[in-house]
C-alpha cells in the first residue's frame, strides 16, 4: 500500500520546495464534506479547497454537466470558436450582479488572472494608473496581484520589485485598533502625500478578508468608499474570489451592504472544484477594452462554464443561499459557546458561512497566538479534521466547511476544535493553577 510518508519523499524529491503543503496527507477520493487518504483514513473537510468546494466534494449535478460536456468537446479556445455555455454563463451571472446599469462578463482561469484583468480594464477606462489596495488583502500570485497584495509572508518575499503606482492604507479592524475613520483618514493622506485622486483608476477591496483574517469590510465603511470613488472618478472593485459564489449567503457578498462595485472577480467555488474565473462588471467599463485586449487560450474553458452553469442551477435548487447563512449561525453560535471555556479565543465573526476565530496568548485578547494556531491545525488534522489558518499574525483559524455538509458532520468537525482546543490550552491552565 502506498502511504503518506511514501508520498512525501517522492514529492520532496520532484516538487518545488516553494510549493508549500500545509498537510501531508495525500487525498485518494472525497465526497461532500469528506476525504479519505491513501491510508484510507476519513478526514472531515474544514478547508474545501481553501474555498473552492461551497457545493462539496464531485456534486452529483456538477459531475453530470462537466461529463455531458465532456461527451460534446473539452476546448476550442473561446477566441476561435465560441460556444454557448460561456455565453450562458455571463448571461446568468450578468443578471445576479448588483445593481441597475446593464452587466457583461470575462471568464478566465484563476482568481489572480481574475484580478489581474479587472486592473487592466479599470486602467483602460480611466485612462489612469495607479491602483489603491489595503494592508492585509490577498488578490493573487502574479506580480501584478503580488503588488496589490497587502501582506509579505509568505506571499511576496523575494520577488519584487513590485509594478509602480500601487498604494496601500490600513483596512478597519477594531478589534486591532483601525477605527473606519482612520482607515477613511488614511485614504485622505494619501491623497495628499502620495497620490492625487485624479490619477487612481480604482481601489480594490475584499468584502470579507480572505488570507487577512476573515474580517469583514463594515457596511458603512462601503458606502463611504463608494461615495469618494464616484466623487473623485475611481473604480470600486470588489474582490469575491473567496468570499462570493454563496460562501456569504449571497451569490455576490457585496450584495448584503447594498454597495454596488463597478466590476467584482469571481473564481474558486463558482464552479465547485473545476477552475474558472470571472469578471463581471458595468457594460460599459468591461467594453473600454478593444478587441483582442482581453482573453487567454484556456480563459473560460468549457468544462468550468459548464461546472459552474450546474452550481448556479444547484443554488436555486437546493437553497444553498438560505443554508449558508443558517450554516453561518450554527458556527458562530458554537463557536462563541467555545469562547466562553477557551479563553484564547479573542474573537468569532463571520458573514454567511464564512467564518472564523481568532486566537490570543492573553486574556486581554492583545498578543496573538500563532503557535496556538499551527497546533490546533496539526492536531485537528491527527484527529481527523482538515483546518485552515490565516491571518496578518497567523493566529485566525478559518471554517470553509461544504455548505451542503450535513449539521452531524458539521458538529462532529466542530467537536474536534474543542477537543483540541481542551488539549492544547490545558497546561497552561494546570501551570496557572499551579
Amino acid at each position: 500500500m502506498t502511504t503518506n510518508s511514501d508520498l512525501l519523499a517522492r514529492r520532496n524529491q520532484a516538487v518545488a520546495r516553494g510549493v508549500a503543503n500545509m498537510h501531508n496527507i495525500y487525498a485518494t477520493r472525497a465526497e461532500n464534506a469528506e476525504v479519505w487518504d491513501v491510508e484510507g483514513k476519513r478526514y472531515i473537510d474544514f478547508a474545501g479547497g481553501i474555498g473552492v468546494l461551497n457545493t462539496g466534494h464531485r456534486h452529483p449535478k456538477v459531475m453530470a454537466a462537466v461529463q455531458a460536456q465532456m461527451d460534446r468537446y473539452t476546448h476550442t479556445c473561446f477566441q476561435v470558436l465560441p460556444y454557448e455555455p460561456y455565453v450562458e454563463l455571463a448571461e446568468r451571472l450578468n443578471r445576479l450582479a448588483p445593481g441597475d446599469a446593464p452587466k457583461k462578463s470575462l471568464f478566465l482561469t484563476t482568481g489572480a488572472e481574475a484580478v489581474e484583468n479587472a486592473l487592466k480594464i479599470a486602467r483602460a477606462y480611466t485612462r489612469r494608473q495607479a491602483i489603491i489596495a489595503f494592508n492585509g488583502g490577498y488578490h493573487g500570485r502574479t506580480i501584478m496581484t503580488l503588488g496589490v497584495t497587502g501582506k509579505v509572508l509568505p506571499y511576496k518575499a523575494g520577488f519584487g520589485p513590485y509594478p509602480a503606482e500601487i498604494y496601500h492604507v490600513p483596512f478597519p479592524v477594531e478589534l486591532h485598533g483601525i477605527t473606519e475613520e482612520q482607515s477613511l483618514a488614511a485614504l485622505q493622506t494619501l491623497f495628499k502625500v502620495d497620490v492625487e485622486p485624479e490619477r487612481v483608476a480604482a481601489i480594490i477591496i475584499e468584502p470579507v478578508q480572505g488570507e487577512g483574517g476573515f474580517y469583514v469590510a463594515p457596511f458603512a465603511f462601503l458606502e463611504k468608499l463608494r461615495r469618494l470613488c464616484d466623487q473623485h472618478g475611481i473604480l470600486l472593485i470588489a474582490d469575491e474570489v473567496q468570499a462570493g459564489a454563496g460562501r456569504t449567503g449571497k451569490v455576490y457578498a457585496m450584495e448584503h451592504s447594498g454597495v454596488v462595485p463597478d466590476l467584482t472577480t469571481l473564481a474558486k467555488s463558482i464552479a465547485g472544484g473545476f477552475p474558472i474565473s470571472a469578471v463581471v462588471g458595468r457594460a460599459d467599463i468591461m467594453d473600454s477594452v478593444g478587441p483582442g485586449g482581453l482573453g487567454g487560450t484556456y480563459a473560460g474553458s468549457p468544462l468550468g462554464c459548464a461546472a459552474a452553469l450546474a452550481v448556479l442551477d444547484v443554488f436555486e435548487d437546493e437553497g444553498i443561499l438560505e443554508r449558508s447563512s443558517a450554516l453561518g449561525d450554527h458556527l458562530r453560535s458554537r463557536l462563541r459557546a467555545f469562547a466562553r471555556r477557551h479563553s484564547c479565543i479573542g474573537d468569532v465573526r463571520g458573514l454567511g458561512a464564512m467564518v472564523a476565530m481568532e486566537l490570543f496568548k492573553d486574556a486581554e485578547h492583545q498578543v496573538p497566538d500563532p503557535e496556538l494556531t499551527k497546533n490546533l491545525v496539526a492536531m485537528a488534522a491527527e484527529r481527523g479534521l482538515i483546518l485552515l489558518s490565516c491571518g496578518m499574525h497567523g493566529n485566525v483559524i478559518r471554517v470553509l466547511v461544504p455548505i451542503t455538509a450535513a449539521d452531524e458532520l458539521v458538529d462532529e468537525g466542530l467537536e474536534i476544535i474543542d477537543g483540541c482546543l481542551e488539549t492544547l490550552t490545558q497546561p497552561v491552565v494546570a501551570a496557572a493553577q499551579g
